[in-house]
């Protein structure tokens, strides 16, 4: 006989709200969960991937505490508001989730999605002394011109403080990297913050495979760096009127669609 402890966290509770774009967003959030996993950026059942509720200003979408990312569907998230409450839905609330999360969804505009988690090799430079993302490489200068540096951990975030200390540092950047501890994307979609998650992760691990080598790092003269910064910003590439971003989380999403399609029940 099993436990209750061996039962699903919750039963995925029927979506009410039958709005096109909420049912896309669970659907865009599922696929995220789903392919960290695929990925190797989830820690089991902890980190956080979550959504504002399109429509709103004072709610976000968040899974049930316990279920395992390679469990989540379009259907199991919860709808929680900025002030804690449960909203809709049915589950624990995770407590870190919260409290970093809820505070950078309601003062970031452009953090309608914010994901943290501790993935591998970005959570390994966030323990060097210099977790800096180094200019030797075209897709590190990418991702380092959007991202900021947290150097100062003080244990777990139970208290929503430490979620409004993150959005003040935030600011403009959209990738974090946070020392002793690991990283946060934010994006206006789904789309965005993965897509800056699996960069970002991919930057972390070129940069230590080459530093294991013990060889000199063939860093990009400053002139380098800040010409391809400019041209980066003023780039207005769009591939049949869609972002990078949409074209490479689509491809992930067809992959899903063979190996997993329950994501969007």
């Amino acid at each position: 006989m099993s436990s209750t402890l061996d039962r699903p966290a919750t039963a995925a509770p029927a979506v009410v709200n039958t709005d096109p774009a909420r049912l896309q967003a669970r659907i865009d959030l599922a696929a995220a969960h789903r392919l960290a996993v695929m990925h190797g950026f989830h820690e089991g059942i902890f980190n956080h991937l979550t959504l504002r509720v399109p429509g709103t200003n004072d709610r976000y979408y968040q899974i049930p505490f316990g279920l395992h990312w390679s469990e989540v569907t379009a259907s199991c998230f919860m709808e929680v508001g900025y002030d804690g409450s449960q909203k809709a839905g049915s589950g624990e609330i995770e407590q870190s989730c919260y409290c970093i999360h809820a505070p950078i969804h309601e003062l970031s505009a452009q953090s309608a999605a914010v994901f943290h988690t501790h993935m591998p090799f970005a959570s390994a430079l966030s323990r060097l002394e210099d977790q800096t993302i180094l200019p030797i490489g075209q897709t590190e200068l990418g991702t380092r011109m959007k991202t900021c540096y947290d150097d100062h951990y003080d244990g777990p975030a139970f208290d929503p403080v430490e979620g409004r200390r993150l959005a003040g540092l935030l600011g403009d950047h959209t990738i974090m990297m946070m020392a002793n501890h690991g990283a946060l994307t934010v994006g206006n979609t789904v789309a965005e913050a993965y897509d800056r998650l699996y960069y970002l992760e991919r930057v972390a691990q070129v940069q230590l495979y080459a530093m294991w080598t013990n060889r000199p790092l063939r860093h990009l003269p400053q002139e380098t760096v800040d010409k391809t910064y400019a041209e980066y910003r003023q780039s207005t590439v769009k591939y049949g009127g869609r972002s990078n971003a949409d074209w490479h989380f689509a491809a992930l999403k067809r992959i899903l669609d063979k190996k997993e399609p329950d994501y969007r029940d």
